[in-house]
Order: structure tokens, then sequence, then C-alpha cells
């Protein structure tokens, strides 16, 4: 008889699997149609911000052409930075012309932004505002790719 590679198996693998509780969602916010950030007051209480004190540098990944994600880093010094603004029930952060040449068209259609948080470096958090469209990319009706699935004859 050959020896063949035999997978042994422990008692942890034997019991059920528990449910994990689900994480809760990212913050979010949006994109006016006049090209500011708009902040929810609930958003910025979850990420633990002060708009009233709190400045960004804020940036975007080099070497892209189209803006995907911005970058909001905590900046002591007040310039080169950025502040809130209050309005309405949020806090705004007005950037048309940046995000005009960062080829998002804002005036146009809806976009969301989902805030998580990244280390800057070791003192300092930063936060990344993911921008999507709200509406989903609309399904794909051409011609579908690849191998022609094989016929099961019986």
């Amino acid at each position: 008889m050959k020896l063949k590679a035999i997978k042994f198996f422990s008692p942890e693998e034997n019991l059920p699997k528990t449910q994990q509780a689900k994480a809760a969602p990212l913050p979010a916010g949006y994109i006016s149609n006049s090209g500011k950030l708009v902040f929810p007051a609930v958003a910025l209480r979850d990420l633990g911000i002060d708009p009233e004190s709190t400045n960004f540098k804020i940036g975007t990944q080099d070497g892209k052409r189209k803006i995907k994600s911005l970058y909001l880093v905590p900046a002591a010094s007040s310039d080169q930075t950025f502040s809130f603004e209050k309005s309405g029930r949020g806090h705004v952060i007005p950037l048309a012309v940046i995000l005009k040449r960062g080829g998002l068209n804002f005036e146009g259609e809806k976009l969301i932004f989902k805030i998580s948080t990244f280390d800057f470096d070791k003192a300092t958090k930063g936060y990344e505002l993911t921008i999507e469209s709200e509406t989903p990319k609309p399904e794909y009706t051409g011609k579908p790719r690849g191998r022609k699935p094989r016929v099961q004859t019986a």
C-alpha cells in the first residue's frame, strides 16, 4: 500500500459554527449638487470629529486622473487646510472646483461616500471617503464572453 497524504480533523472543526455579529455599517455622507461634501451630524458623532475646531488636509491618490476616494487628515495648523461649515442639520466642506477637476459629475448624478479610517502616521488617524454613485450600475446585456457551457445529454 502506498502512503497517501492524510488530512486529520481537529475537535474544533466538529463544533457547529456560531452566528457572527455583523459589523456596523460605515458612516456615510453625500456630495451635494453644488459640490459640497455633506457630513450628517450622526456620522461626525460616530467618528468622534468636532466640526467646530477640526481642520483637515484633503487629498487623493497621486497619479490618478479620476477621483475615486478622498483622504482627510486632521491638521493642527490652519494654512493649507479645509474646515467645516454649518449647513442645515449637518456640516459641509465646499470642494466644487477640486471635484469637477477630478472628473466627478456631482451635478448630474447623486454621489455618496462611505467613511473609513486609516493610520496616516503613528499619532494621526485619517479618514478615507470612498465615492460611489447612488444608482447601481446597469446589468450587462451584451454578448456573453468566454467558453460556451457544455450541453448535458442524458
